[in-house]
């Protein structure tokens, strides 16, 4: 199958394939036609960048300039993972699949299925989540499967469940100081001892990431975040059925549903966006998301895909 999708892919193909994050729906980073289809396919506004996908340094330096020391550090030490840095990009780089901008976001994805296929294809893979703009994140091939069910000849790699369940951090090194456009699993106590202080902003507009949309990441049902110590007044005033996405110490009573999450945030990452489609599934009316208590780390990344979702 790794070498169907190269072959699927030089052709102008795209195909869904796993990485450790999320699903993506990848195609040729330099084919304007294929990477227009994903955006069409995807519903996705033209102003979204995507993410190129590389098999590891030599790559990305043949997609971006500016591949510095301190890039060479943070991919020594996080490639493969979940780190897009975002750099000036090179013409391989189709300007429709960043929204037009001089810059791209490069990551060397640390799936093996990912990384066969690039290997096999040659050069960068352009890819967002494998879902419909604006929709939860897929995280196993069934969730990519109930997404496109009417798309018939689209090839999904199966690659199991995601490890890390949500979204890589992209980092910023084309601007004076590094910024962090999207939390993700590498955080800010991870970065800054290899590049120095690194900015955090609260991004209030369409920047050179994607995942930045205030409404991003969410099911069809209305959600909300609320607080834990008034989960049970607001679930007494409720007059729709809904789905709890909570902690074993949240009460939930019928008819209402409680979708337990685990209280480690690396698990609570790999049972979210999951946790969401069983949400939809449940034949209730409307979601609330128990809002973790913030403790730093993953969870800076995972309030935000909770904010998100819940805008």
């Amino acid at each position: 199958m790794i070498e169907e999708a190269a072959r699927l892919l030089k052709t102008g193909k795209c195909v869904a394939m796993p990485t450790e994050t999320v699903y993506g729906l990848f195609c040729d980073s330099g084919n304007e036609q294929a990477l227009a289809a994903v955006y069409a396919m995807k519903g996705r506004p033209a102003s979204n960048p995507l993410i190129a996908h590389v098999l590891d340094v030599a790559m990305a330096k043949r997609t971006t300039f500016g591949f510095d020391a301190r890039a060479e550090k943070l991919a020594a030490k996080f490639w493969p993972g979940p780190l897009a840095i975002v750099l000036p990009r090179r013409p391989e780089i189709a300007a429709v699949g960043v929204g037009g901008r001089g810059t791209v976001a490069v990551r060397a994805p640390a799936h093996p299925v990912a990384l066969a296929v690039l290997e096999a294809f040659g050069s960068a893979l352009s890819a967002p989540s494998a879902n419909r703009s604006g929709h939860i994140s897929p995280t196993t091939p069934q969730h990519v499967a109930e997404e496109f069910k009417d798309i018939d000849d689209l090839l999904i790699l199966d690659g199991g469940a995601c490890s890390f369940g949500i979204e890589s951090t992209v980092l910023d090194l084309s601007r004076a100081r590094p910024m962090v456009l999207r939390p993700g699993a590498i955080g800010e106590h991870d970065l800054s001892p290899i590049i120095g202080a690194v900015t955090m902003p609260h991004l209030t507009k369409q920047d050179a990431s994607p995942g930045t949309m205030a409404k991003h990441y969410a099911p069809s049902l209305p959600c909300e975040s609320v607080k834990a110590d008034t989960l049970t007044r607001r679930l007494f005033n409720q007059t729709v059925r809904t789905v709890v996405i909570g902690f074993a110490t949240d009460e939930v009573s019928a008819p209402h549903i409680k979708v337990e999450m685990p209280c480690e945030a690396q698990a609570y990452a790999q049972r979210f966006y999951a946790a969401l489609r069983e949400a939809e599934r449940s034949g209730a009316s409307a979601v609330f998301i128990v809002i973790p208590q913030e403790r730093g780390g993953l969870w800076v990344a995972l309030h935000d895909r909770i904010r998100r979702a819940s805008a």
